[in-house]
């Protein structure tokens, strides 16, 4: 039987009434190797923030790399924190909530909702449905009445530590029947169609492809028989025409193309990069914890806590790679050598995120990718190091990218350990398409990073297949659409 255990951020959160369970800090659950290797464990996230890059999102952040199940999930509490999301869903409450609040004599409302359960009976269904749409512990529900319908206006998690000693009592029932049932995941629709989107920004400075391969994937499609169409941000409303969305945007969680992703997959479409895939790429402390625990080789990483900063040198010596967990390109990514740079730095980072990452520094002069996609190395490629810089990419002032060499090779011709490695770590992700960043040194692989939006520019990644590489990525799509309309 699993395990549950309780995340507070501090002892004095959880008061001796409480139901009895297993509560530990926010703090000993990220620095834990213990709690680390646990299986067939359940989280319970009850910190007092869980604002991106806070404690509080690091703790459903790693549980899940840790293949702990947690509430709420990191997916949870992205679209939480943008309304623009979360509305695409309620709207099928609205009868529900006229239902639950049609003897109401007041014009705003609010409700806490403690894992589906109200303290008004006469809500209790739609605190059930508000759960099922966003599993988090403590919600907050405001509800407006504008004209002769009431409306959800806001939903937001609600904080343990801000219940009234009234309040508790509502807490314990609701958490004694959260800690007694089986979780469950929820499902999304499925339809099948055959019109592509391609979301694209024509304005990015380094898209993950360029015009030309973006004009073979519209050509190859057409002779598949996808009718492939460029869209852009501004065409959100419509992505509910299509039935697969491609994503050659660089993809960010706060940001329009999490949005895209999350809508596409809710809509039924079949959508590369998935928004687990981008919630699980685009986070480096999630990536480390996530090869960590399953032993895949990295160059020693460290997730540091502000606190700790001081003592990294002990545990890894200078010079140390310095990385903000959602950088792209190499932005974000520093190489400290002395205790005055990792001090500045340090600093400097820790004023974005609660944790960093910190890395081993290992020069070599390129780094391998290797493309995977649904558990399967479709192309390898060497990216150099920009001339006279320990980076791919050397970001200079004035917004100028210095960029290093590149060359292709057949994957029967790179290294067996490279590969076999890279499809490992990808697989961890999922069976989307990905680029998975390998350094070797003589026998030994390590994976530096998993990208959930590789790069395919004509005449790189695709120096060695030429089309064939496109009609592979196209025909996974259709092969997924036909799936789909066979169930």
């Amino acid at each position: 039987m699993a395990e549950h255990i309780i995340v507070v951020e501090q002892h004095s959160d959880w008061k001796p009434d409480f139901p009895r369970s297993r509560v530990v800090t926010a703090r000993e659950y990220l620095g834990s190797d213990e709690l680390m290797r646990l299986r067939d464990v359940k989280i319970t996230n009850l910190c007092r923030s869980y604002s991106y890059l806070s404690v509080g999102y690091y703790v459903s952040l790693l549980a899940e790399a840790r293949r702990h199940k947690v509430v709420p999930s990191i997916r949870t509490l992205n679209e939480l924190s943008r309304k623009s999301i979360y509305s695409l869903d309620v709207g099928e409450l609205d009868a529900l909530v006229n239902r639950s609040l049609r003897a109401s004599t007041v014009r705003t409302y609010e409700a806490l909702i403690y894992f589906g359960h109200s303290e008004h009976p006469e809500l209790d269904d739609l605190a059930r449905q508000i759960y099922e749409m966003f599993a988090c512990p403590l919600l907050r529900v405001e509800f407006k009445l504008q004209g002769e319908k009431w409306r959800i206006t806001r939903i937001r998690p609600y904080w343990l530590n801000a219940l009234s000693p009234i309040q508790y009592g509502a807490f314990n029932r609701a958490l004694d029947h959260h800690l007694s049932k089986r979780w469950r995941t929820r499902r999304t629709r499925r339809e099948a169609r055959y019109d592509m989107a391609i979301l694209v920004n024509p304005s990015e400075q380094l898209p993950p492809s360029d015009k030309r391969a973006l004009n073979h994937l519209i050509r190859i499609g057409k002779k598949l028989g996808l009718d492939v169409e460029l869209i852009e941000k501004k065409d959100y409303a419509r992505l509910g025409e299509y039935d697969a969305l491609f994503i050659r945007e660089t993809t960010a969680i706060d940001h329009h193309t999490y949005r895209f992703a999350r809508k596409a997959e809710s809509e039924g479409l079949v959508v590369m990069d998935d928004p687990d895939s981008i919630l699980k790429c685009t986070n480096k402390v999630y990536l480390a914890e996530l090869l960590r625990a399953n032993r895949v080789p990295t160059p020693k990483t460290v997730i540091v806590q502000e606190d700790g900063l001081k003592s990294l040198p002990a545990e890894i010596p200078y010079p140390v790679v310095l990385k903000i967990p959602d950088g792209s390109f190499s932005r974000g990514v520093f190489k400290v050598n002395n205790d005055q740079e990792l001090k500045d730095i340090g600093e400097k980072l820790f004023k974005e995120s609660d944790l960093i990452l910190a890395q081993e520094f290992m020069y070599t002069d390129f780094d391998w990718r290797i493309g995977v996609l649904n558990g399967v190395p479709i192309y390898a490629c060497r990216y150099y190091m920009s001339k006279k810089h320990w980076q791919i990419f050397n970001h200079k002032k004035g917004g100028r990218v210095a960029e290093g060499a590149f060359d292709s090779l057949p994957v029967d011709e790179a290294p067996a350990h490279v590969v076999k490695a890279a499809v490992k770590a990808a697989n961890l992700i999922g069976r989307g398409l990905y680029g998975v960043d390998v350094k070797q040194q003589g026998k030994s692989a390590c994976i530096i990073e998993v990208n959930d939006n590789p790069n395919l520019d004509s005449g790189v990644e695709d120096g060695v297949l030429k089309d064939e590489l496109y009609q592979i990525i196209l025909s996974e799509f259709i092969r997924r659409l036909e799936l789909r309309t066979a169930q």
